[in-house]
């Protein structure tokens, strides 16, 4: 039996190749698309060919893994890279940069995927994406402004995929904005919505495969990082659904990831068999010492119930002491 250790890295592994995996899926173009056609405004009249061959600039990168002040930097991409000698270093899951159809100008795009099961990481993911437009928003100056030239920032998105959300939350999208709001007064006035409309944050909360869902990127989304599908259902569905050539990479990245999600899958079952065998055990163990049964009448007992060694057994004697 591996020990605990070694078990917890082999997992830690597992899960590490299985998030980096579901944020090269994210970074397809074809797929970003869909993300974007059907949750930014911008991109509401365009077709998603035209939007991943025309509108997302270069290829996007990706990080594979967040990176925290008080941590050494270890990413694939640099562009994911966000420092800062006062607010540490942020690292982007995947980050690109698209065109506006309507004016050409840039937008920063950035596409997080949460992947932790707890929706509630003990703070509020909203309170995360919107730091990192604040971030994005900040880097910008020394690149695409100087000075007081205020004027060039330009719009950022934090898009936050959760596939592990409360039922009362999940097949729902939530976007968070700035708005403007006559406080006080009675001035018809308004400041143009380009001065203020510079950042959004987006909570996807997906749900199961077969739920009715009103957004494509929903859909799309929730059967590629679903855990009930096999790789060749949602090739099968990215191909005839959602129109999106099946390459011999994106073959590769959705049986790699459905691999990994089944074999975790697979190991916290037998986890949870292995704890229930270690459960009875113990609770032969108490039955027998109850009855005041002899050490050793109690050892073969164990032994010919469970079908263990005699130096398992008497180590469960041992450790139930």
């Amino acid at each position: 039996m591996e020990t605990s250790v070694a078990t917890g890295l082999r997992a830690a592994g597992e899960k590490a190749q299985l998030d980096a995996a579901c944020k090269r899926l994210l970074s397809e173009k074809r797929i970003l698309a869909w993300i974007m056609k059907s949750c930014l405004e911008e991109y509401r009249d365009c077709g998603v060919k035209e939007i991943a061959e025309r509108y997302i600039e270069g290829t996007p990168q990706v990080g594979e893994e967040p990176v925290h002040p008080d941590e050494a930097p270890r990413i694939h991409g640099l562009s994911t890279e966000d420092s800062s000698i006062h607010e540490g270093t942020v690292v982007y899951d995947v980050r690109f940069t698209a065109m506006a159809p309507s004016t050409g100008e840039p937008i920063r795009l950035i596409i997080n995927l949460e992947a932790q099961n707890n929706y509630h990481p003990g703070y509020p993911i909203v309170m995360r994406a919107l730091y990192y437009c604040c971030r994005l928003i900040s880097s910008q100056y020394g690149r695409e402004f100087t000075h007081g030239r205020y004027d060039k920032i330009k719009k950022v998105y934090s898009i936050w995929i959760c596939s592990e959300a409360p039922e009362n939350r999940k097949n729902s999208i939530f976007r968070y904005r700035i708005a403007e709001d006559v406080f006080a007064g009675q001035t018809k006035e308004r400041e143009p919505k380009t001065h203020y409309d510079v950042m959004t944050a987006l909570i996807l909360c997906l749900g199961k495969p077969g739920d009715k869902k009103e957004n494509m990127a929903l859909e799309l989304l929730s059967s590629l990082l679903s855990e009930e599908l096999s790789a060749e259902e949602k090739l099968k569905m990215l191909n005839e659904k959602f129109q999106i050539p099946i390459t011999q990479q994106l073959d590769k990245e959705v049986s790699l990831m459905c691999n990994l999600s089944q074999g975790i899958e697979k190991r916290g079952i037998e986890k949870g068999i292995e704890k229930g065998i270690e459960k009875g055990i113990r609770g032969a163990i108490d039955i027998c010492r109850k009855l005041n049964l002899p050490e050793e009448e109690i050892l073969r007992q164990i032994m010919q119930q469970y079908e263990l060694s005699e130096d398992t057994a008497r180590d469960y004697l041992r450790k139930a002491k």
